[in-house]
């Protein structure tokens, strides 16, 4: 079967109209040419219409959480300055001898000197060499601070362990007595035959006092590093 061409279906078109109104085969004709037309404008006004993009707001999104990053370098200063100042340090015990007026042991407050020590144990004595000794270092807890004496060899001095065990008077031999500072193979077979004369015990440190040639300053440079105990 051939198709038909348009002009006959319009002309088949146009004549069934025109039996049926009043209108003439021409106007219908011309009815029917603005239809095709207004129905092909309209799809083409469809076809080149943009699509609708949805965008995702992303920014009414992002927007808690970057309030809530602004916010917290805020928080964090106020945590910085809440930590900013410190705590005073806590007391260190220190050991304070040599010439001195009341050697023996001291609790100092954190951040203390050894200038601080020293006035605590009455000051230097009058033939103190303070040159012998740093009074401007921070005290640590457990050091020994010895004014106006030598260090004993190896000794720093800026720590507990800065000055070396102690000699114990009642158990050392003449070659540890020969260790402390002043202290020969004369003096120290002084000391040993001392201790025999105290029934072989040293009451106290004092007791080196007894023997023959140590006087109150030779004592005050030994007893930072004798014990009894």
């Amino acid at each position: 079967m051939t198709p038909e061409a348009p002009d006959s279906v319009l002309d088949r078109v146009a004549e069934r109209w025109g039996a049926r109104s009043s209108l003439s085969r021409r106007a219908v004709v011309a009815l029917l040419v603005l239809g095709v037309l207004a129905v092909a404008g309209a799809l083409l006004v469809v076809r080149d219409r943009p699509e609708e993009v949805v965008v995702t707001e992303l920014a009414s999104q992002a927007s808690p959480a970057g309030r809530d990053g602004a916010e917290q370098p805020g928080s964090g200063d106020d945590d910085a300055g809440s930590g900013a100042a410190e705590e005073p340090g806590a007391d260190v015990v220190v050991h304070v001898g040599g010439e001195v007026v009341r050697p023996g042991l001291y609790t100092m407050p954190g951040g203390s000197r050894v200038a601080d020590a020293v006035e605590e144990a009455g000051g230097p004595l009058p033939e103190a060499d303070l040159d012998l000794v740093n009074l401007a270092r921070p005290l640590t807890d457990g050091e020994r601070v010895l004014v106006g004496v030598p260090q004993p060899d190896g000794a720093s001095g800026e720590g507990p362990e800065g000055g070396g065990p102690l000699v114990n008077l009642n158990l050392a031999g003449q070659s540890e007595l020969e260790t402390l500072p002043g202290i020969g193979q004369k003096k120290a077979q002084q000391i040993l035959a001392h201790r025999e004369s105290l029934g072989g015990t040293f009451g106290s440190t004092e007791d080196l006092l007894g023997v023959d040639g140590i006087a109150e300053k030779t004592f005050r440079s030994l007893e930072p590093h004798v014990t009894v105990g």
